[in-house]
């Protein structure tokens, strides 16, 4: 356990004027609020608090971000409020603690717009003052440290988000050293046997390149040396486990496979130096094509600096080569900690440009965006780095993902441009609008007057812009078309009751438009036209029983659906909650089992489409929050049939693996119903389609194969395209 003592050393050598006395009532603060409180792993709670300030020591923050770190937990965990942490520490601090301080005491629909708000707000207060995230960050990194004491399903909540924002966020702030530890820990977490395996086999791989990795090492001393290029240090080291797993994963390879496996680091004393190192080891060994990457005349966007080179050494070893300066080595390890200092008169809102361009333009292009659904799956998206620069024919630069389109360079350029474009050029010749665009691509954009953005587009933008301008113009279509279609309905069905729908006096619609939750009195013919409302309920709402004369069957959107196509006796039963009498179906595309989460989707004219709540089509499928609607699983005791699972199985290419997981599937009274096997590159890839009873026994299903000895990878089959279209 750190001592404060040591935390008070730490600030004093790199701080002499720091505010000690305000770090030291901090901690005594935080010891009395927390006394009695323990940690998972049965410490006193006090021990984590301490542990992140010495982490923000370690960042070198100054005195307001470390004693927001000794306070971070008070307000949350104690009966303290926020505007006692103000009164006793003064406004800074506070405002720090408010921002890394979750909103738990804040009621929410559900734990995802909980989530959404929750990151929302510290974005917000983030740009205004950057320790919020540092703080952050370290809280999060000593609760990753940790990890292994908490419960296994909140272990792997914490763990997946983790990987899927901090780690990014720590990314985008260039903070490698972080992002890379949070990334190790959640890997361990998520995936520890296949995490065990692989650092085993890297561990031999280390053990038997180490000699090598030294004699690189000399060779590149010995010709820098006589070439009278300064060296400040030449460190060798292999590629991280994760880093390794993805690589693996996505390009379907063998650890043999990969380039980078091994690495040097030479660190010089200027960009001069950088591009002569370049050039020596050019001459030293033979450079593997297309594999030079100058970041150091075009940094990264989170402020990265470096010249990238893979080559051949003479045992026919490829490595990589990374060569920098001592200041593009501080700035990548430490990223925006590296040089944020706090000097009189100044604070957290003297911002640095390189880092908080994109974090202003994320929470500007997300002001509109209330669905916490659409929210979190924006920000995964905006939150892993760019990694193509492409230009406008006049020039400009323009940051893009990776197999970011011509659809998504359009965007960048202008939101107009974005929705005429019909096409492009990219470097002279025609592209069509999904061509994945490149390093260095010249792209001229084609746009046509009149034009209008296509729903297929959702399937294949990759920039967070592009994907909320796409939805919201054709949310404002589909609104309109809806609210023209709902007045129809309206209308005939009031002609039936002699009901002059012009008599119906405003105030009557403003009642019922606001009791129903709704703003204006479009959204609820808009409901109409979309059936989540029918005209007969609304025409009960707005005339007296009284003044209606007769009372026919609902002539609804859904009515003639659901006389015919009623859920079939003994069939699982999905309800829509709140309404009892709509056609629901599960989506072909992901075939949703019972026990899975869920998300249902209002198709005009069909019923409630069904969707698992991981399923890839959601994303495009949901670009409208008012066609979301809850649905639930019934909990009823009908037995139900069997549902068709499919899955993917990698394996090592060896004898008797077939046999082996129809075996261990068998064992568990599951029935086989086709397996089909290939093999490449030394390893075997099986197709299994399994009869499973809900999603507790597809987890049992998955957990005996991935559990067989030359079992690397088991996933579900994802689905098709979604056979949904909204008409």
């Amino acid at each position: 356990m750190i001592r404060f003592e040591d935390l008070v050393d730490k600030v004093r050598s790199y701080s002499p004027d720091a505010d000690l006395e305000l770090l030291r009532r901090a901690y005594v603060f935080s010891a009395r609020e927390h006394k009695g409180q323990v940690r998972h792993s049965g410490e006193p709670y006090l021990v984590h608090p301490l542990e992140v300030a010495n982490l923000l020591v370690d960042m070198r923050l100054d005195a307001v971000a470390v004693a927001a770190g000794l306070l971070h937990d008070v307000v949350e965990d104690t009966l303290t409020s926020i505007e006692r942490v103000a009164e006793l520490f003064g406004p800074e601090v506070a405002h720090v603690v408010e921002g890394v301080t979750k909103l738990s005491s804040i009621p929410f629909s559900s734990k995802e717009a909980q989530q959404a708000e929750n990151f929302r707000r510290m974005f917000l207060a983030m740009v205004d003052d950057i320790r919020v995230i540092l703080v952050k960050l370290a809280d999060r990194l000593h609760n990753m440290r940790t990890l292994g004491h908490v419960p296994d399903e909140k272990r792997e909540r914490i763990a997946r988000e983790t990987l899927d924002i901090y780690a990014p966020i720590a990314n985008r702030l260039g903070m490698s050293k972080v992002k890379n530890e949070l990334e190790e820990l959640s890997f361990k977490a998520l995936e520890p046997r296949a995490y065990e395996e692989l650092r085993d086999k890297v561990d031999q791989r280390r053990r038997a390149t180490q000699g090598l990795i030294e004699e690189l090492r000399g060779t590149i001393l010995a010709k820098l040396t006589e070439a009278q290029v300064p060296v400040v240090s030449i460190d060798g080291r292999i590629k991280r486990l994760y880093s390794i797993y993805l690589k693996l994963h996505r390009q379907r390879i063998d650890l043999d496979q990969v380039y980078d496996l091994v690495a040097l680091r030479v660190v010089t004393t200027s960009v001069k130096d950088c591009y002569a190192v370049l050039g020596i080891v050019h001459q030293t060994w033979q450079p593997v094509p297309e594999r030079i990457k100058d970041f150091i005349a075009m940094p990264r966007p989170n402020g990265y600096q470096s010249l990238h080179t893979s080559v051949i050494s003479d045992r026919g070893l490829p490595f990589e080569i990374q060569i920098r300066t001592e200041e593009m080595h501080r700035v990548a390890e430490e990223g925006i900690a590296a040089h944020w200092k706090y000097k009189e008169g100044r604070t957290g809102a003297q911002r640095d440009e390189q880092y908080f361009k994109w974090l202003r333009q994320l929470l500007e292009w997300q002001q509109d965006v209330r669905d916490p659904h659409e929210f979190i799956n924006s920000l995964k998206i905006e939150l892993y780095p760019e990694e193509i620069y492409c230009f406008t024919p006049g020039g400009e630069l323009k940051e893009l993902p990776r197999d970011a389109t011509i659809v998504d360079f359009a965007y960048a350029v202008h939101t107009d441009v974005g929705h005429r474009c019909v096409g492009g050029r990219v470097n002279g010749k025609m592209a069509p609008l999904r061509h994945p665009l490149k390093n260095g691509d010249i792209v001229e954009v084609l746009t046509q007057a009149g034009h209008k953005p296509s729903r297929d587009w959702l399937s294949y933008v990759k920039t967070s812009r592009a994907r909320n301008k796409i939805r919201h113009f054709i949310q404002l279509e589909e609104k309109t078309r809806s609210v023209e279609l709902g007045r129809k309905l309206f209308d005939k069905e009031a002609r039936r009751f002699d009901v002059n729908p012009k008599s119906i006096p405003a105030e009557a619609w403003q009642k019922v438009s606001s009791e129903s939750g709704m703003q204006k009195v479009d959204d609820l013919l808009a409901a109409v036209g979309w059936g989540k409302m029918t005209a007969r309920l609304l025409l009960g709402k707005l005339v007296p029983a009284e003044d209606l004369q007769e009372r026919p069957p609902d002539t609804g959107i859904f009515a003639t659906v659901r006389k015919v196509l009623r859920p079939r006796t003994g069939e699982d039963k999905i309800r829509v909650k709140g309404a009892d009498d709509l056609l629901v179906f599960r989506a072909k595309c992901c075939n949703p089992i019972k026990g899975e989460k869920i998300v249902g989707y209002i198709t005009r004219g069909k019923g409630v489409s069904v969707h698992s709540a991981s399923c890839r089509n959601v994303t495009n499928l949901m670009y409208d929050p008012e066609r979301r609607i809850d649905v639930e699983w019934d909990t009823g005791d009908d037995p139900s049939a069997p549902y068709t699972v499919r899955l993917s199985i990698q394996v090592e290419d060896r004898r008797g693996m077939l046999a082996a997981i129809s075996s261990q599937v068998s064992a568990i009274n599951t029935n086989i119903r086709t397996m089909e096997a290939t093999t490449s590159q030394e390893q075997g890839f099986i197709e299994m389609t399994v009869e499973i009873q809900d999603v507790k026994h597809l987890d049992k299903v998955i957990r005996a194969v991935k559990g067989l000895p030359g079992v690397l990878n088991v996933e579900r089959h994802a689905g098709g395209s979604a056979e949904e279209r909204a008409s």
